[in-house]
């Protein structure tokens, strides 16, 4: 069995963590033996092995533990397990009979405890938890009181079960000098502390016992929308949100703060609250649907979708409203160019692509329903005249994943990424590997192929200059998670619960743009210049951006994606993968991107040809079909594709206050009317 193999079976990332799996087992598998033996030392290591890794598999291997979990080894009931092995030690070890009935009171009294401060944090959370979770908006008004102290209410089953250390540590001490002093010392601090704590918390409770109703929290809400005056919506949900779906939204966070008009921000569920990037802009997350209908928003007039998703009918019954699909991207999956679309007012596309792909669907969307925007968020990509080549070219791969379904699946990270990687690496060429964030959720074989082309590039930079690169990449880390800490200062997002980031919501104030913009710059500075221009680099977190990894790169590969749709702009060369030969022609008729792209076989045969593009600019064919494409896929560059955006913003807002008008002037005119009758 492969080394990648056992990693994909215990779920972790690498030798150190798999390391850490097997030192783990090793510790709890000696713990039965040590006690039956009995060993008081080797007991006393193989305990403290187990609390030490456990501690720390928390942190690197998260996976691992949660599988754990499900086979009911929780952290609870590792814990008991240690307890009980000791005991079973202690009685080995002939301890008086007095010791082994104080250390068994003793440690189910603070096992009791703890599942008495459960109980209690329990019911501190459900008073503190409210209906709408809120930012940029002044709640003070509401009344919610401050949470309780972080070291009582955070992560409080890991505080409270390592209570038990002193009583464990005291009874080891005793049987090891055979005096049980220390033993009745770690017996009474056990105790003692537990019990502390759990009265603390009773304390906190009757705080709890203040925070205002539900009707309260959302009057409050209302009244603050009430002086704001929202008039365009974005409205997001999805049924398991995480990092991973937030760029949905993020990605058109600055287009909304550009509007004319004052934009507001919608979710549906909590968790998405901690991955919403920086913004000036009111957001308000509603998980329950009749508290969405509880919102006053009477003059909202535009609501843009970034996502299809069953709550999208909660707000799509606001009849007052225009509703308007914009998508997370503009790509030839079936997903952009869904019948679902069919429920919006309109649908928002880049360019005249966008248009007939959903034309294609006979009889789902009018004409005269689609609008096309451009693509705001593109504005910054450098444009291939200005790139300015480095020592070896740089190949940006940026496989999708694998899809909902089968039918769905685009990556060519399953049938050919590693066959890909390994002849990019025997061409000479620089790697920025940037796989879709979403890789490996469904399929197993797409995680192991992700994993496989890590290790390629990895070792590949160990062949290369590793002890400089490794050097400057190290230097450079304390500058960089400097400047990540500042950002998440400015980024408006608040520590504690739902009800202390309501709590301390505030008005956003003027300024701190700057220093955002400034920080993010430096941040992709020193990122990549610390890396070298020949190092390769895989790309998982939020930063480097996608938009960075366009600026490095002089040639794209990847499949059919929006990822693709938005490279175009950057008018440099780039590939689709044609995972299942088929012949180009139909290739290209059944994708538009593929009208500028070069195309790669499963093969990666026409890979060398493909690098002369770069090589050679002066031997690139597709040079005019992209500029071709550019217009088609994402629309003429004047005016501006903001402009564009906020041109249609403005224009369906008047067409839909027109409408409201004429509904309330048709309202009055019957109610005249029905008055005179009955006069």
């Amino acid at each position: 069995m492969t080394f990648r193999w056992w990693c994909g079976v215990l779920r972790v990332r690498g030798k150190t963590d798999l390391f850490l799996v097997l030192l783990f087992a090793a510790g709890f598998a000696a713990l039965p033996v040590f006690a039956l033996m009995p060993s008081l030392w080797g007991f006393a290591v193989a305990s403290a092995v187990s609390y030490a890794v456990d501690e720390v598999l928390h942190t690197r291997s998260p996976a691992f533990v949660r599988r754990l979990a499900a086979l009911q080894l929780t952290r609870t009931m590792r814990f008991a397990v240690r307890t009980v092995m000791l005991l079973a030690l202690a009685d080995r070890m002939n301890a008086p009979a007095a010791v082994l009935v104080a250390a068994l009171a003793v440690l189910s009294a603070h096992f009791t405890l703890v599942i008495m401060y459960t109980a209690v944090h329990h019911a501190i959370r459900r008073r503190r938890t409210l209906p709408v979770v809120v930012r940029n908006l002044d709640m003070s008004g509401a009344g919610v009181p401050q949470s309780p102290p972080a070291f009582l209410y955070r992560r409080f089953l890991r505080k409270l079960l390592h209570l038990d250390v002193p009583a464990h540590a005291g009874l080891l001490v005793a049987l090891a000098v055979g005096t049980w002093a220390p033993a009745g010392v770690g017996f009474v601090l056990t105790a003692g502390l537990s019990a502390a704590a759990v009265v603390a918390l009773l304390g906190q409770l009757r705080r709890a016992r203040r925070m205002p109703s539900g009707d309260e929290v959302i009057g409050e809400v209302n009244r603050q929308l009430a002086g704001y005056r929202p008039e365009v919506a974005l409205y997001f949900s999805f049924a398991s949100v995480s990092r991973d779906f937030m760029y949905q939204v993020n990605m058109w966070i600055e287009t909304l703060e550009q509007l004319d008009r004052r934009p507001l921000i919608i979710l549906r569920e909590r968790a998405s609250f901690r991955y919403l990037g920086r913004t000036r802009i009111p957001v308000v997350c509603v998980p329950k649907a009749d508290d969405v209908a509880q919102l006053e928003l009477p003059e909202l007039r535009v609501v843009l979708y970034p996502g299809n998703a069953g709550k999208n009918v909660h707000m799509l019954r606001v009849a007052e409203a225009k509703h308007v699909f914009i998508g997370h991207g503009d790509s030839d999956k079936l997903a952009s160019s869904n019948r679902v679309s069919k429920v919006y007012d309109e649908i928002w596309v880049a360019g005249r692509a966008g248009r007939d792909r959903y034309q294609r669907v006979r009889h789902a969307i009018s004409d005269e329903a689609i609008v096309e925007v451009g693509r705001p968020q593109l504005s910054s990509i450098r444009l291939h005249a200005d790139q300015v080549p480095g020592p070896l070219p740089t190949v940006l791969y940026a496989p999708t994943w694998e899809g909902w379904s089968d039918d769905d699946c685009h990556t060519s990270l399953i049938p050919m990424g590693v066959t890909l990687v390994e002849r990019l690496l025997a061409e000479n060429v620089r790697v920025v590997y940037k796989p879709h964030p979403l890789t490996g959720k469904r399929s197993r074989a797409a995680a192991e192929a992700d994993r496989a082309v890590r290790a390629l590039l990895r070792a590949d930079n160990e062949r290369r200059d590793a002890e400089w690169a490794e050097a400057a990449v190290a230097a450079a880390r304390p500058r960089l998670a400097e400047i990540q800490a500042r950002l998440g200062e400015l980024s408006g997002r608040l520590a504690g619960d739902d009800a202390q980031q309501t709590r301390e919501a505030r008005v956003p104030e003027a300024g701190g743009e700057a220093e955002w913009q400034a920080l993010r710059a430096e941040w992709h500075r020193i990122f990549w210049e610390s890396r070298g221009p020949a190092r390769h680099n895989v790309v998982l977190g939020q930063l480097p951006t996608l938009y960075e990894c366009f600026d490095q790169a002089d040639i794209l590969i990847s499949d059919v994606s929006s990822v693709v749709a938005d490279f175009v702009a950057s008018l440099k060369p780039y590939v689709l993968t044609n995972a299942n030969d088929l012949p180009d022609e139909d290739f290209r008729a059944a994708y538009t991107t593929a009208g500028g792209a070069y195309l790669l076989d499963r093969s990666c045969a026409r890979l060398p040809e493909i690098l002369d593009s770069v090589r050679a600019p002066l031997h690139d064919p597709m040079a005019s079909e992209r500029r071709v494409l550019k217009d088609y896929v994402l629309g003429p560059d004047r005016p501006t594709s903001m402009e564009r955006f906020n041109a249609a913003v403005n224009a369906l807002a008047e067409r839909s206050a027109a409408e409201q008008d004429e509904r309330l002037g048709d309202g009055q005119r019957v109610a005249v009317g029905a008055s005179d009758e009955a006069a």
